[in-house]
């Protein structure tokens, strides 16, 4: 129904960009009907199927460092976590800083307050001698528990907390979701060191699509022209650069 909701609220928009669910129930025929104008296959998700058996899903070697790590570091995975929004943001900060995210990338308090608070927000905290060293939130909608974020300090990359986290979010999960969905690489890199992490906690992939359309022809070349932007394969081209 996405088409017919995007022609309803034709006056109000220039351009509308979306990124749909890659478990939502569509075909690439529905995506071209709502989004005649900008349609890439963006990247790909990597996915675990729970209703595999959890040899099935975990390589030898992630498991191999799952164990090593959980005999350092305890987990725990929390159905309401507002509560740890400090410990969250004083690990988030680091990579903020490490990173040098900027913008609205870099969140703020607030909306990391609301975002908490969530219906279907989960987190997963990774503890080396009783102090919190890294950090996953999930977000679970349906049958799918999606991975949104992740945070740590240097104690965490030693022990090997990561590890610890998947490894235990695979099991909290089992009996509550049928898929979790990984996320794919950052930014548009391929094949980086993200994906082979990610390929082994996997049993597949689905593709993550990135659609527009245009509802104001007229005005979205004139923002074009007077922001000076060439023709590319950018979408919407007159926000190329904006975040570089």
């Amino acid at each position: 129904m996405l088409a017919s909701d995007l022609e309803s609220r034709r006056q109000e928009l220039v351009s509308f960009a979306a990124t749909p669910d890659p478990f939502g129930r569509y075909t690439l025929a529905d995506l071209q009907r709502a989004f005649p104008d900008h349609l890439t296959r963006f990247k790909d998700h990597y996915i675990a199927d729970l209703h595999r058996p959890l040899n099935e899903i975990v390589s030898n070697h992630h498991r191999r460092q799952a164990e090593r790590a959980l005999r350092q570091v305890d987990v725990e995975c929390v159905a309401h976590p507002l509560r740890f929004l400090n410990e969250w943001i004083d690990l988030f900060d680091l990579a903020v800083e490490k990173f040098q995210i900027t913008g609205i990338r870099a969140f703020s308090r607030e909306a990391f307050a609301r975002h908490l608070a969530l219906p279907g927000t989960f987190m997963s905290l990774a503890r080396y001698q009783g102090v919190i060293v890294a950090a996953h939130i999930q977000l679970v909608h349906g049958e799918t528990a999606y991975c949104h974020l992740a945070a740590a300090n240097d104690i965490a990359y030693k022990v090997g907390a990561s590890f610890a986290l998947y490894f235990a979010e695979l099991q909290y999960f089992a009996d509550k979701v049928r898929w979790i969905d990984w996320g794919g690489e950052a930014g548009l890199a391929k094949d980086g060191r993200l994906t082979s992490f990610k390929r082994g906690w996997s049993t597949g992939t689905r593709p993550v699509y990135f659609c527009g359309r245009i509802f104001d022809r007229e005005q979205y070349d004139e923002i074009a022209r007077v922001k000076q932007v060439g023709l590319t394969g950018y979408f919407p081209v007159y926000r190329e650069g904006e975040y570089n």
